[in-house]
């Protein structure tokens, strides 16, 4: 069932391996929904640090995989696969994907579609999967955060820190980040952040010492690796869970280990993007139960810092390299 759709599409793909220039808008047949899939008009796609991996050449797609970026999406349902019983046409919704975001349809397994949250827009619903998502896994999963423990967050001022200080404070954590300029601390603060450390102009472990009395934090999600996992192991409390989403600073480090057996540490990591759609889909329905509330009554709210036309997308990545930006960036798609 569906709506009459045209045979081909707008689309930015990937024309080699390099800097955000490779980026190109070409057109290519528009995709066709499979059994317990739906087929999205997609009307705004996120930006994420994946992406610019995979544009460099550093981060594959899945096997199955669009060859296209994007890895989540808002729009509107036009086409359904055979077996889909719980969207309709028309549906407004959001998703995450495993690729193929970057176009103007792009095919979507059932379980991971989401509902837009009342009172988002579309550019606002395209901001939320990928970092919920992977907030939500991480930090209350793997991380096992619990109401009055203590969160620790670099990259505070991201799109998965903007996230991560909104969820943890709503279920009454206490948050600290780190985030590289006055305006980023200030932001994050406003956000709910109980303390922003400038990583530029303070040592985040004297700061974390002082301001929880030497106990240190329950909690610590982190994207930068290298030399922060030894920084962070020295803050964190007896029973403390560090978590690694990426690395910016590199994967390889040099740990004492004696203080993550004296303190009973837990040392995790995950990936979000090659998980199977049974496990995406249990952290949706997670996601709707436990989230989708807080958002509906303006609890939580995705941070735009800026929307670009998706064939100007060579311009988003350009700005997220800069690091200059607070919050989310997203692509707007015309039909």
């Amino acid at each position: 069932m569906g709506i009459a759709l045209p045979d081909t599409m707008t689309c930015v793909e990937i024309s080699q391996p390099g800097g955000p220039e490779v980026l190109r808008a070409t057109e290519r047949p528009a995709p066709i929904p499979g059994p317990g899939e739906v087929l999205v008009a997609v009307e705004a796609a996120g930006v994420n640090r994946p992406d610019m991996l995979q544009r460099q050449g550093r981060y594959d797609p899945p096997p199955g995989a669009s060859d296209l970026p994007g890895l989540e999406i808002a729009g509107r349902v036009v086409a359904i696969g055979e077996g889909v019983m719980d969207w309709g046409a028309d549906d407004k919704v959001c998703a995450l994907v495993a690729g193929g975001g970057y176009a103007q349809y792009c095919t979507v397994p059932a379980p991971q579609l989401l509902p837009v949250p009342k009172g988002l827009s579309m550019v606002e619903a395209a901001a939320v999967p990928e970092t919920f998502f992977t907030v939500w896994t991480n930090v209350f999963e793997r991380g096992a955060l619990r109401p009055g423990e203590t969160l620790l967050v670099h990259g505070g001022s991201s799109g998965i820190g903007t996230t991560a200080i909104q969820l943890a404070k709503a279920f009454g954590a206490r948050v600290f980040v780190t985030a590289g300029s006055a305006d980023k601390c200030r932001a994050c603060e406003e956000l709910g952040a109980d303390r922003a450390i400038d990583y530029k102009t303070e040592d985040f472990v004297a700061v974390i010492k002082e301001a929880t009395g030497g106990r240190g934090v329950d909690v610590v999600l982190d994207m930068v690796g290298g030399d922060y996992i030894a920084r962070d192991i020295e803050i964190m409390a007896p029973d403390g869970r560090h978590v690694s989403i990426a690395f910016l600073h590199g994967p390889k480090v040099s740990l004492n280990f004696f203080p993550v057996m004296t303190k009973r540490l837990t040392l995790t990591g995950s990936t979000l993007r090659a998980r199977s759609v049974e496990e995406k889909g249990r952290i949706a329905a997670a996601l709707r139960e436990k989230v989708w509330p807080l958002i509906g009554e303006g609890r939580i709210k995705p941070v735009i810092h800026k929307t670009f036309p998706l064939a100007r997308a060579a311009d988003a990545h350009a700005l997220m390299e800069s690091s200059t930006h607070i919050g989310k960036i997203v692509l707007t798609v015309e039909e």
